[in-house]
Parts: C-alpha cells; sequence; structure tokens
C-alpha cells in the first residue's frame, strides 16, 4: 500500500483509541475467548467505548495477528507468544501465502 492510500485511509478515522482502551479490549478478548461476536463484544466491554474506535481497535487486533473470527463471527484470542516454539512443531498449521499447506 503506497503513502496515498495509507493517509486516505486514515483522514476517514475520526477517533483514534488511546492505549489504555486497546489494553482493555485484549484483556476482555482474552477473558471471554470465543463466546462473543463483534457487536455483543462491544455491548458487554467493561467501560463504554465509541462504537467506530471499538472498530478500529478489532481492524488493528486483527491486522496484527492477536484475534481471529470464527465461520459463526465469534472473535477469539490466537497471540500466545509464549508458545510460539510449541506450536512451531506442526507443520501442517501453518500456510503458504498461495494458500497450499507446506
Amino acid at each position: 500500500m503506497n503513502q496515498a492510500q495509507e493517509n486516505k485511509e486514515l483522514k476517514g478515522i475520526l477517533r483514534f483509541p488511546r492505549l489504555d482502551t486497546v489494553l482493555m479490549v485484549e484483556e476482555f478478548i482474552k477473558k471471554k475467548d470465543g463466546e462473543y461476536k463483534k457487536r455483543a463484544l462491544w455491548e458487554n466491554l467493561p467501560k463504554k467505548v465509541m462504537y467506530q474506535t471499538f472498530c478500529v481497535i478489532i481492524d488493528y487486533l486483527l491486522y496484527s495477528r492477536k484475534i481471529s473470527i470464527d465461520r459463526d463471527g465469534k472473535i477469539g484470542w490466537i497471540y500466545y507468544p509464549e508458545k510460539k516454539s510449541e506450536i512451531e512443531k506442526y507443520k501442517h498449521l501453518f500456510w503458504r501465502k498461495n494458500g497450499t499447506a507446506i
């Protein structure tokens, strides 16, 4: 993505989340792993957050590969750096960029 496209996307965001808000959402997702869909997760957060700000946080967490959304639309935490070496043993869990298994 070039600089012009990035700037165009960023101009559409009215509110950027504060770090404490991002951390609060991360902790809530870790605790309620796989229980809620996106809207239900937003409605059950410990502190109120504007929906647009919440969507920016969810997009960031998806982009950074900390969360995933299953086929039912439920959000789960998938970022476990301490288990990385253990997971790397299972080669069948990884995919190449072209979509084929390793």
